[in-house]
């Protein structure tokens, strides 16, 4: 069972290093069993107990994870390794649909944002012991949630959603603890939750979001937290609708105990009503950014959520950052009462590109998926294939796998940097590089 990496160390502190040395060198490959405790700390001659805090050590890090009477072993994704990194650069020449990124043209110009907030600043700058929302920013979000029919809520602000899904996952919950994410879904998220040592629990979705079965069986097991994407999951375009959100919330009011995350991904790019599912649960949070449609630079999201979160939240981000620059937040608020973002031009604008893409692909018998946001999402048999003959072709694709768990290959295709003269050529080369795919639950 020791096998031929030989763990070593007197201490606890020790013994990690060593493990996270061997993952690091290749030694310790994925899925590689680590001995039992008892077994690796009569090796070492040490207390058991050593062992234990050490391999707590490794799990909270998201290094191992242990599995009951099957031990532990290596993730077979080390949390070190982001998803980010695969990805497809685009070399000279070749199209990038990969990156993900808003259409430049559609995002406002902040020049007189940043004037309006500047002379804000001169009138009244923020200082130590202000408080940490700018009051402008705190009640047009308030009033914009109130609109799209979220709880009332205290607002709080964060450095964007990732960092706000951070802070509220790390507000209830410990490393060691189950939460239940959409596969596919948001790599990044997918990435967060085994690097704060939590294991992730995917659930399958189609058009309308989570699967409220995939729901009920992640919350049998007893995930302790659930994120949902209410508009333009990335990558598959899913939209929660009035009857999805019903029956989710239904099957949540079962689990009040639950932590309820949602990620407004959709705001202001698409012009589809908002069905929220916060206050279904006794702790939820609703996260709500402005780097899609303002710009992936303002790195500003607000949150709102029962009081008990938010207080948590806040209190410890005073520990750290301490605050989301005001100077920062007072140009998000300008952007926002000014309307500077023409919403249904650009939900149109994507919409029409996006709807092009999936027509052109099904009229070439590729089966796509895209019901709303800038991303089409295309089942493939063979991933690797794909992408590599697509940039031969001219077109860098996102590989799946930065998006996926346990649900099948794909590719994703992003149409904001796409002209309508692209639409058929690219469908061309698709369905060139793509075998015809079993159709999937995703649209």
């Amino acid at each position: 069972m020791l096998g031929e990496y030989r763990i070593s160390g007197r201490r606890a502190s020790e013994i990690a290093a060593s493990v996270e040395g061997g993952v690091a060198a290749g030694d310790l490959a994925p899925g590689h069993v680590l001995p039992p405790m008892r077994e690796l700390a009569t090796h070492l001659g040490v207390n058991p107990n050593t062992v234990a805090a050490a391999y707590r050590t490794l799990r909270e890090r998201g290094v191992i994870e242990t599995a009951g009477r099957r031990g532990s072993r290596v993730r077979s994704r080390p949390a070190s390794t982001a998803r980010g990194s695969l990805r497809v650069e685009a070399p000279p020449g070749v199209r990038d649909l990969g990156a993900g990124n808003p259409d430049p043209t559609l995002l406002p110009g902040l020049g007189e944002a940043l004037a309006a907030a500047g002379a804000d600043y001169d009138a009244g700058p923020c200082l130590y012991g202000d408080a940490v929302v700018v009051p402008r920013l705190a009640e047009l979000a308030r009033a914009g949630l109130d609109a799209d029919g979220v709880p009332a809520g205290p607002v709080a602000v964060a450095s964007g959603s990732l960092d706000a899904i951070e802070r509220v996952l790390a507000a209830h919950l410990k490393p060691g603890d189950a939460v239940a994410v959409e596969d596919p879904g948001w790599g990044a998220l997918l990435d967060l939750v085994p690097a704060l040592g939590m294991h992730v629990v995917p659930m399958a979705l189609d058009e309308g979001g989570p699967l409220p079965g995939e729901v009920e069986r992640a919350l049998r097991a007893g995930v302790r937290a659930l994120v949902v994407t209410g508009r333009a999951q990335n990558p598959t375009g899913a939209t929660v609708g009035s009857r999805r959100a019903q029956e989710l919330r239904s099957v949540l009011a079962e689990h009040p105990g639950v932590l309820l995350i949602e990620d407004d991904h959709g705001h202001a790019i698409v012009d589809l009503p908002l069905h929220p599912l916060a206050g279904a649960t006794e702790r939820w949070a609703f996260v709500r950014s402005a780097s899609k449609a303002y710009g992936p630079d303002l790195r500003l999201a607000v949150l709102t959520g029962d009081a008990l979160t938010v207080d948590r939240v806040t209190g410890r981000q005073q520990l750290g950052p301490g605050w989301v620059s005001g100077l920062l937040q007072r140009t998000v608020a300008h952007l926002w009462a000014s309307g500077a973002v023409d919403v249904p031009a650009v939900a149109r604008s994507y919409g029409e590109r996006r709807d092009a893409l999936v027509r052109a692909l099904e009229s070439r018998g590729i089966v796509a998926y895209g019901r709303t946001g800038m991303n089409v999402w295309v089942p493939v048999g063979d991933e690797t294939g794909a992408v590599a003959r697509l940039l031969q072709a001219g077109w860098a694709v996102a590989p799946g796998a930065r998006f996926r768990i346990a649900s099948p290959q794909a590719v994703r295709l992003t149409v904001s940097a796409l002209s309508a003269a692209d639409i058929e050529p690219l469908a061309d080369a698709v369905a060139a590089a793509v075998p015809p795919a079993r159709p999937v639950s995703y649209g």
